[in-house]
């Protein structure tokens, strides 16, 4: 249903947060050969931050963003594969942009794995741009950055 409401995660949605942040990330492990640094947060600590937003009901996807002084951080963003196709990951990247719009923030930044090269074809069709390539640790990782009008 594209109608349902993007809200602030609770403590009881964590263990659907580990979910489904499980099951978008785990196809990803043996591509990449390691495991997504998403599936390895800390899922509470996050959700008590404030950090996460979760859509469906149950919930089928969610982001977890940072905010910092001159830009919001899309840090993950996971969908359900059930709910592939249904327009929640798109409804999340618009609650993105809002989000960073009401917090006074004029720039979304993100990175992805180099491997997820899906996302390399997504995130320009939203608006964002490849700022750099680099290694962060054992993850080679894209950055990109979507400037808010």
């Amino acid at each position: 249903m594209t109608s349902e409401k993007i809200r602030p995660a609770t403590a009881a949605d964590v263990p659907a947060v580990k979910a489904v942040t499980d099951a978008a990330y785990t196809p990803y492990i043996e591509r990449i050969g390691l495991v997504p640094q998403p599936m390895e947060a800390d899922h509470a600590a996050n959700v008590a931050a404030g950090k996460v937003f979760v859509t469906g009901d149950p919930v089928d996807g969610l982001v977890v963003v940072g905010e910092y002084a001159d830009h919001l951080f899309l840090d993950s963003i996971a969908v359900h594969p059930d709910a592939h196709g249904r327009g929640v990951g798109r409804r999340l990247l618009h609650f993105v942009d809002a989000h960073a719009r009401a917090l006074g923030l004029t720039e979304v930044r993100l990175h992805t794995h180099a491997m997820m090269w899906e996302n390399q074809k997504i995130y320009p069709r939203y608006g964002y741009e490849l700022v750099e390539r680099r290694m962060d640790g054992p993850y080679d990782r894209i950055h990109y950055r979507k400037r808010l009008g």
